[in-house]
């Protein structure tokens, strides 16, 4: 699998955050590890090297409780071995705010989570162009 480079500058935070998860696509299922997070996508280590499409859409999932879980649908943007960075293409709103609540905890100040969430909107918005 190849990837275009990205010189793209962060314009979110990362937290890190060390769980399970499964990431589904191209009709395999890779159990993995969550990195690192942010509201624009995660680092995951792969317990077997990814395979398929370099565009292909995957599903991630990962719980943060008993009751609560988080699905994302993802694109890879950049692989180093087992390694593979995430960009995330969709998710649902149930997802998003759980995903939000835990970024707000992890990085203690909401001001900056507001702003990275207006990038997000910023972004969404020009991508419907």
């Amino acid at each position: 699998m190849t990837f275009e480079k990205n010189d793209d500058k962060r314009r979110f935070h990362r937290i890190f955050y060390h769980t399970g998860a499964v990431l589904t696509g191209s009709g395999q299922t890779y159990p993995c590890k969550i990195i690192d997070l942010s509201l624009r996508g995660c680092l995951l280590d792969l317990e077997q090297p990814l395979v398929g499409q370099a565009d292909a859409i995957y599903s991630l999932k990962f719980d943060l409780s008993e009751e609560i879980s988080i699905t994302m649908e993802v694109a890879a943007t950049h692989a180093d071995a087992n390694r593979v960075g995430f960009k995330c293409v969709h998710i649902d709103i149930d997802s998003i705010s759980s995903l939000r609540r835990l970024v707000e905890l992890n990085l203690g100040d909401s001001e900056l989570l507001e702003r990275e969430l207006a990038a997000l909107g910023d972004l969404a918005e020009h991508a419907d162009r």
